[in-house]
């Protein structure tokens, strides 16, 4: 499973620098960030999908309820206190706390 990045190309450009091969660029358009996280989920190889907290109050009812409950990929918001504790999305993306 590798990790990929979805948001500007602002957002990106730190995580491809750092290594993360999968970092998909994306213009302020809430169409083309949506299309390009539907890409991502279809993929099957992405285990960790990481955005930008801001675009994901953007997009749809729909799409954030399923990038927010996701399993796999675990889609983590970075930007502010995430609504769901990290610990507990991983929990359940791996099916054990790690920490416990």
């Amino acid at each position: 499973m590798e990790m990929a990045v979805v948001g500007s190309e602002d957002f990106v450009i730190g995580f491809s620098l750092a290594g993360v091969r999968k970092t998909y660029a994306v213009g302020p358009n809430k169409a083309e960030f949506e299309a390009k996280v539907e890409d991502v989920f279809n993929e099957g190889t992405v285990g960790i999908l990481v955005v930008n907290d801001e675009d994901l109050k953007k997009v749809s009812p729909t799409l954030r309820f399923r990038m927010t409950e996701s399993i796999e990929p675990v889609v983590i918001s970075i930007g502010k206190v995430e609504e769901v504790d990290l610990r507990d999305k991983i929990k359940r993306a791996v099916g054990v706390d790690l920490w416990g």
